[in-house]
């Protein structure tokens, strides 16, 4: 018995710490990585000291699929603006590529995707520049992207993970087994 319960202990502080390590932010290499709200991924972000309080937002999902968000409180660009900006890495470029308009925390910016290909990209450079045509939009020094980056694909596992651990548990139980609907009569 006492076997038995030192298992089902191991197996909860297991489990608890696998969920805490998706539930809860953390900071890597200045940079916060947390889960997104939707549980659909997770995100890294930073805000840089500069005019404006620059924030950058890569989200990633269980998909593979990502978003980078830039907001800035000095920018005039408006909701659902579409715009075509061009992104350098240290080692790629993506011309005249399409950004939508957003606003959160009484900052503007843009939110674009990209393939699946651009967190690795994120993570292995050392600068982003943004530009509009010939007018320069920012440009950053991304210093810690890469475990970042890292951080941001563990979480993305773990997320895929419990997800996984969730669903194998639940299997074909109801929500609420107890409930007329779930096909057994109760005895009074």
């Amino acid at each position: 018995m006492a076997r038995l319960r030192d298992r089902l202990l191991a197996l909860g502080l297991a489990m608890g710490s696998a969920a805490s390590a998706v539930a809860a932010p953390a900071t890597v290499a200045g940079w916060t990585v947390a889960p997104a709200e939707d549980g659909a991924g997770c995100f890294v972000t930073r805000t840089f000291d500069r005019a404006g309080e620059t924030t950058v937002l890569l989200g990633l999902d269980r998909d593979g699929s990502n978003r980078l968000s830039v907001l800035n409180a000095n920018w005039s660009i408006r909701a659902r603006e579409r715009v075509r900006l061009t992104f350098r890495l240290s080692k790629a470029a993506y011309p005249r590529h399409a950004a939508i308009g957003i606003a959160a925390d009484g900052r503007q910016g843009f939110v674009t995707t990209f393939g699946k290909d651009f967190p690795a990209q994120f993570a292995a450079t050392r600068t982003l520049d943004i530009a509009r045509g010939d007018v320069p939009v920012e440009r950053l020094a991304l210093d810690g992207s890469g475990a970042a980056v890292a951080a941001l694909r563990r979480c993305v596992a773990a997320l895929a993970g419990k997800r996984g651990a969730e669903r194998q548990r639940d299997g074909a139980i109801p929500r609420d087994p107890f409930a007329p609907s779930a096909g057994r009569e109760s005895r009074r």
